[in-house]
């Protein structure tokens, strides 16, 4: 960055500090021509006639005073470009070939430019020189030229002075952008470097790391997306590393369970057979559970990749909800528990029976579970707006405002002891949440402890029910 900024910079300088010192040149150059040229022309006009009538004393006196005048050695060339009269008279006889003396002598009407004096061009002691040609017209057309050398030298120094003055503060330009761009370089990249360590670290499997929210703008933004990111997942990571624990814990229960039964038949040969046969019961009740586990968790995975597919049909909502409360209505009676029903007729949704109807059957088994014996729990559907909403009440011991957060959790269990005593696996609300995700709807629960539970299932009404109302 430091480098790019730099290289901007020194573009820039130089692309102004050339079109500068051009236009410093061109403005003394045009001054200079404006000048001798004037000048020249007049004395042409006077020189003329004295050359062709070949007064070669009025012409040097003329030239010698007029030298001093415009500050510099006046020349007089013959057609041919030989030196006829100098006013230092140190090059007659000479032929000069200069580009100004051939394009006058070309035709035009006036010439000028600046020359590096060499050996060929000995016309004044200093390095450069302005020569400045005009034709002299006599009564027969062009006589010759009339050249006005002058020494320059202070002006092409000017110049350089001038260049090497930019060039000053083209360096303390430089030096003065390298060390803002590296600044700020520094300023704007601290916080990239900071994440980048953050992830570094991350990725080393430190999921707490948290990146530092500095700065402003865009890269704000990013520290603040990175941390949201990472905070997701370390509870992914804690998600599955509770739900690994919990999956084991689950799975080696019932089996320690069966072994120890298992093992107190293999050692007793002599037990009694009504012992035998109850020990042979609780171990093939481990054995459904362990079958219910295992099949749970295998329909939980089919929903997290994505393998469960549901038909999307249209349901009658409200004959599901019907049978769903006449399957358990048996359960209930062997605990003196009653079901109250409330449920709207011709309510359809989208979706699948099967798996609208294991929703409904969860919930309401899950409330007679945790309900007392003779409690009574009350199930309604109806509609509300564009939403079909299912709600099962029950007057259980309730779920406590911590644990609400957490029962749609796999494995996640209120009361262990209680869970288990009822043949739960742990994972019916998180199976529930996860159907009623698959239908576009949403499940919510309120409870108080000791005064029940109400779990709450909105569903959105099929599409031919929304096009009739």
């Amino acid at each position: 960055m430091s480098l790019i900024f730099l290289l901007i910079i020194g573009i820039s300088f130089v692309f102004v500090a050339y079109r500068l010192t051009g236009y410093v040149s061109d403005y003394l150059y045009e001054q200079r021509i404006r000048q001798d040229s004037i000048s020249l022309e007049r004395l042409a006009t006077t020189v003329a006639p004295l050359f062709q009538s070949a007064k070669g004393d009025a012409l040097t006196e003329t030239l010698s005073s007029a030298s001093g005048e415009m500050g510099g050695r006046l020349l007089v060339l013959d057609t041919d470009g030989k030196i006829q009269f100098d006013a230092f008279t140190a090059l007659m006889g000479t032929r000069l070939p200069l580009p100004e003396v051939i394009d006058v002598l070309s035709g035009s009407p006036k010439a000028w430019g600046i020359h590096r004096l060499t050996q060929e061009l000995p016309l004044s002691s200093s390095g450069y020189v302005a020569c400045s040609a005009s034709p002299m017209i006599g009564t027969q057309g062009t006589l010759g030229v009339l050249l006005l050398v002058s020494d320059v030298g202070d002006l092409i120094e000017s110049l350089e002075t001038v260049q090497r003055e930019l060039t000053v503060i083209f360096a303390v330009a430089a030096l003065g952008a390298l060390l803002a761009a590296i600044f700020f370089s520094h300023v704007l990249t601290r916080p990239i470097s900071a994440l980048s360590r953050t992830m570094a670290r991350m990725g080393e499997g430190d999921l707490t790391v948290r990146a530092p929210v500095a700065g402003s703008g865009e890269i704000q933004k990013l520290a603040e997306s990175y941390n949201i990111m990472a905070e997701q997942l370390e509870s992914l990571d804690q998600s599955r590393n509770q739900f690994v624990s919990n999956a084991s814990h689950e799975l080696k229960t019932p089996m320690t369970s069966m072994k120890i039964l298992l093992e107190s038949v293999i050692y007793q040969p002599d037990m009694p057979e009504e012992l035998r046969t109850e020990f042979l019961t609780d171990i093939n009740h481990e054995i459904d559970r362990l079958t219910h586990i295992v099949t749970d968790l295998l329909e939980l995975t089919r929903m997290d990749n994505g393998q469960l597919q549901l038909s999307n049909e249209t349901v009658d909502l409200s004959e599901v909800v019907s049978e769903a409360i006449r399957l358990l209505e048996g359960t209930a009676a062997t605990r003196a528990q009653s079901i109250s029903s409330l449920v709207t007729p011709g309510i359809t949704v989208q979706g699948e029976a099967a798996k609208l109807k294991q929703i409904a059957t969860n919930l309401i088994d899950n409330a007679l579970k945790y309900s007392a014996d003779g409690q009574k729990v009350e199930v309604t559907l109806s509609r509300q707006g564009k939403q079909a909403v299912f709600t099962v009440r029950d007057e259980g011991v309730g779920i406590s405002a911590d644990d609400q957060k957490h029962i749609f959790e796999r494995f996640y269990r209120v009361d262990k002891a209680r869970s288990r005593e009822t043949g739960g696996t742990g994972l019916g609300l998180s199976i529930v949440r996860q159907l009623v995700t698959l239908h576009s709807g949403t499940i919510t629960v309120d409870s108080t402890p000791g005064k029940g539970s109400v779990f709450t299932v909105t569903l959105p009404l099929s599409e031919k029910e929304v096009s009739k109302a």
